[in-house]
């Protein structure tokens, strides 16, 4: 026999994940991760037997809830499936689910709409951070048609503009948590930052590559990436991670000098897979080390000297619009504005299954 509960699968961004209602989920952290290993059929790369899509991009949860934080309408926990390991993440946020986050409290009842936009404050439970999210809801309800297009995602859909606040450190705890600019590590320069994602930031060509390589192509470079993990795992320590064997961050960034009207280009690994195009927070994160005199990727970046400008990121899909403003007093660095312009589309909308045992053990569990 099996059982269900409610589920939404969304596109986020450049992302696919299924939203909950914290409230249908199993109470007990291991119950609910072994559920949700199940909901998307991991650990087996294709995810045969579940939701997941067999990509990290297309294996992640929302789990959304009525707020408690003052001033706060929801909390949002991002939950990153592993696809071939029976592992459930909540190190990181990610900003392309956190774009059908808005929608999907409307639509449950957890936020009034508006007419004809509604600021939806939603606290990321991963980091602590708070972030806004504006939904376009013409005569208080919400719609996914639109205008607007973004890199990776094809056709158009409702803009969804999102503003953070204070995300420098959300991860590690300071902006640079080594405490410098530079660091090296098996002999690359490199600069560890977190300014909402953990992120190493390393110049393609010091791996021996020119940092237009497909993503196929990098995949295939088992000695490339070997020397990536080597470095990551380092990184790690620096960046007041520990162990970071088994967890999905850092982020590892080859930059390189853009080819298509950008600041910079970008090549990510997610970590053990090269990204088809680049995360909302990474590619914040990877604008911020733009903008910093002396990292690699001030070195390479075009003109990023007008803090005020949408700065675009490339990446292998295209690339992402960041809006970024930083304020640097000597030693001092002062992130006071970031934010970013993703879609979303919701895609089916009803009940997911689950074996007996499973939903017997969530409550015992519980």
């Amino acid at each position: 026999m099996l059982n269900s509960i409610p589920c939404t699968m969304m596109r986020g961004g450049t992302s696919k994940g299924v939203y909950f209602l914290k409230s249908d989920l199993p109470e007990n952290d291991t119950a609910r991760d072994r559920f949700l290993l199940q909901v998307m059929g991991s650990p087996d790369e294709r995810q045969i037997d579940g939701l997941g899509g067999a990509n990290p991009l297309t294996s992640k949860v929302a789990i959304v809830s009525q707020s408690d934080h003052p001033g706060v309408d929801i909390d949002y926990l991002f939950a990153q499936v592993v696809v071939d390991q029976p592992v459930v993440s909540y190190s990181q946020n990610c900003g392309n689910i956190l774009a059908g986050v808005g929608q999907f409290a409307i639509e449950k009842g957890l936020v009034l709409a508006n007419d004809p936009t509604t600021d939806v404050v939603i606290h990321m439970v991963n980091s602590g951070d708070n972030a806004i999210a504006t939904i376009l809801t013409p005569g208080g309800k919400v719609t996914y048609e639109g205008e607007a297009e973004i890199d990776g995602v094809l056709g158009k859909a409702a803009a969804v503009r999102l503003k953070f606040l204070n995300t420098a450190g959300s991860v590690c705890g300071s902006l640079l948590p080594s405490g410098n600019i530079i660091d090296v590590i098996d002999g690359i320069e490199l600069t560890c930052i977190d300014n909402g994602m953990p992120i190493v930031v390393m110049r393609a060509t010091d791996f021996n590559i020119d940092g237009t390589e497909s993503v196929s192509q990098l995949e295939s470079n088992k000695k490339l990436k070997s020397s990536i993990e080597n470095i990551r795992i380092e990184a790690g320590h620096l960046m007041n991670l520990g162990d970071v064997t088994e967890k999905t961050i850092p982020k590892m960034t080859l930059v390189s000098e853009p080819k298509n009207g950008g600041i910079i280009s970008t090549r990510s690994f997610i970590p053990h897979r090269c990204h088809s195009t680049i995360g909302v927070f990474a590619a914040i994160t990877v604008a911020t080390a733009c903008l910093i005199p002396g990292t690699p990727a001030a070195e390479i970046a075009n003109n990023p000297s007008n803090k005020n400008d949408r700065m675009l990121i490339e990446h292998p899909s295209g690339g992402m619009d960041v809006d970024i403003e930083l304020e640097i007093n000597g030693r001092d660095i002062n992130i006071k504005r970031s934010g970013f312009l993703r879609t979303a589309r919701k895609l089916f909308e009803g009940e997911v299954f689950v074996t007996e045992e499973e939903f017997e053990h969530a409550k015992r569990c519980d």
